[in-house]
């Protein structure tokens, strides 16, 4: 377009260029006359200021091993620490004469602090030590801040390169050339953006899939987690087995107790039954000892219906007894046939458990005790198995075990490795942000000069169309000027024309009238004339008449 073929208005490439080189000159000037300390020097005068400054030094010194003690350091540890800090600044002091060469430094630096070489002879004195503080800690800072500067990134050079090369061609006034060099930067930067991309995306493909498989072995089943489960079902049916045998244990006990006191209540009764039976012939032989009257008879009739009733008594209790003996009984056999129900349940787990012998539980019926019933075999063989399974469970978690830790360091390994890679990405994210923003910024001041150059043809636009309105409106009116001008011409042209003709037709008069003027007075002159004759003659008459 003839926009961008040329500039919308003519450029003195002098000026330009005087106006660049003092831009320039400005900014180089203002760059040389920066002061050199920005920030207000700390007064080190009162303690609480010495202390703090002290444990920043001390802090800084120590990768070195060096240590200031306060109140007062001794002085060899002032000169190591002002000999670290020299180093540090690539500024070695020689041994012999170490105060010329830091008074130098200092002069160099433009320390704001003053040190004397007396103090510096006699560092650990109360009166120098303030002001060599002083001066370590401002060295310290310095130490910090070059430290911080050699540690940065360095710029890059494709950017500082174009930036060197754009602004010399501004300088220069090479617009064509300026942009030229836009255009490839961009076009460059656009390529390697979409590399960045390229190389972004392969990178968080890596990383879903390093995901993904540590997700696939974080969900599989763990081999050491079944174990354990396995473990767990042994170790509560084992638990279970021991409860059951516990229970059955005591319930037999507990019978067995109760048996032993029926026995004793049954052996009770019948001793009491001897006992009665003995008295009963004890007395029967009294009676017949004795001697029979009404009296005895009616008493032993009594003591008989009393003994009767003590024998049916005696009966009943006896009744009552056997039908408790059967209901003993039947409860025995219940509970015998709960225990053979148990220790087939006890038999099925070991059936389960599998342990390296075979065992089974027997029930005998016809025993009187617990290790008659079950037996005292299972404490010699079934324990020593079920302890010997245990044992090895143990070992098996213990192997499991080793091997988790194994996994688990290989999964510490490949979460390393995703963290370098997620540090990498953000690495590679920060300078795509950093493209990304001077691309935003190049593209913004592009567009800003787009937009001024748009202001400007909007504004030329608008002023040519003012101009065009308003030599249309001037046009109109000249045109109505004209217009009105024709015809006041053409009324004035009447005007003049009926005063042409009037003066004309005055004129006529005039003529006319000097005409009989002319007439009047050439009659006058005549009629003058011929009465000037006439008086001359008289005049003549006269004189011949006076003669």
């Amino acid at each position: 377009t003839p926009m961008t073929d040329q500039p919308l208005y003519p450029r003195n490439l002098d000026h330009a260029f005087s106006r660049r080189d003092s831009d320039a000159f400005s900014v180089c000037s203002s760059m040389g006359t920066a002061p050199s300390h920005a920030a207000p020097i700390t007064s080190l005068s009162d303690r609480a200021s010495q202390a703090a400054a002290l444990r920043a030094v001390n802090a800084y010194l120590a990768p070195a091993a060096i240590h200031l003690r306060p109140p007062l350091p001794p002085a060899k540890d002032i000169v190591a620490a002002f000999h670290h800090l020299a180093d540090r600044l690539r500024y070695p002091l020689k041994a012999a004469a170490w105060e010329d060469d830091l008074l130098a430094l200092l002069r160099s630096l433009g320390c704001p602090y003053k040190v004397t070489r007396s103090a510096l002879k006699a560092p650990g004195t109360p009166h120098s030590w303030p002001p060599l503080l002083s001066v370590l800690y401002w060295l310290t800072l310095l130490c910090r801040a070059t430290d911080g500067l050699a540690a940065s990134p360095p710029p890059s050079t494709d950017l500082m390169t174009y930036i060197t090369e754009s602004y010399y061609l501004f300088l220069t006034g090479e617009d064509d050339a300026v942009a030229a060099l836009d255009d490839d930067y961009h076009s460059k930067a656009r390529a390697q953006v979409g590399a960045l991309g390229v190389a972004i995306q392969d990178l968080e493909k890596e990383v879903q899939d390093l995901e993904a498989k540590r997700s696939k072995q974080m969900s599989a089943p763990s081999r050491l987690k079944a174990l354990e489960e396995k473990k767990d079902a042994f170790t509560a049916d084992v638990q279970k087995f021991e409860a059951v045998v516990k229970s059955w244990s005591t319930k037999i006990k507990e019978k067995e107790d109760a048996l032993v006191e029926k026995e004793k209540e049954l052996e009770a009764k019948v001793m009491n039954c001897q006992q009665t039976m003995a008295e009963n012939e004890e007395l029967l032989k009294q009676v017949e000892t004795q001697v029979v009257n009404v009296r005895d008879v009616d008493r032993m009739a009594r003591e008989m219906q009393a003994v009767e009733h003590d024998i049916a008594k005696l009966e009943n209790a006896n009744a009552v007894l056997e039908e408790k003996g059967w209901e003993l009984e039947a409860a025995l056999v219940s509970k015998l046939e709960e225990i053979e129900g148990l220790a087939e349940l006890c038999n099925q787990s070991l059936r389960k458990l599998k342990p390296s012998i075979d065992f089974q539980f027997e029930v005998n019926a016809k025993g009187s005790s617990p290790a008659e019933i079950l037996g005292t075999t299972y404490k010699t063989t079934l324990k020593p198995a079920l302890n010997a399974l245990a044992n090895e469970t143990k070992r098996l978690i213990i192997s499991k075990r080793d091997e988790s830790i194994d996994l688990q360091k290989q999964l510490q390994g490949i979460a390393k490795m995703l963290e370098e890679k997620r540090s990498h990405v953000s690495v590679l994210q920060a300078k795509h942000n950093e493209m990304t923003g001077q691309l935003d910024s190049l593209d913004r001041e592009i567009q800003t000069h787009v937009s001024r150059c748009a202001a400007d043809a909007r504004k030329l636009k608008d002023e040519l169309e003012k101009k065009e309105h308003h030599m249309s409106t001037v046009e109109k009116e000249a045109e109505e000027f004209l217009k009105n001008s024709e015809e006041g011409l053409q009324a004035a042209l009447r005007e003049t024309d009926e005063e042409t003709q009037m003066c004309a037709r005055e004129l006529l008069k005039l003529i006319d009238s000097i005409a009989e003027y002319k007439e009047f007075v050439e009659q006058s002159t005549a009629e003058m004339k011929k009465d000037l004759y006439e008086c001359v003659d008289d005049i003549a008459s006269l004189s011949v008449k006076i003669v």
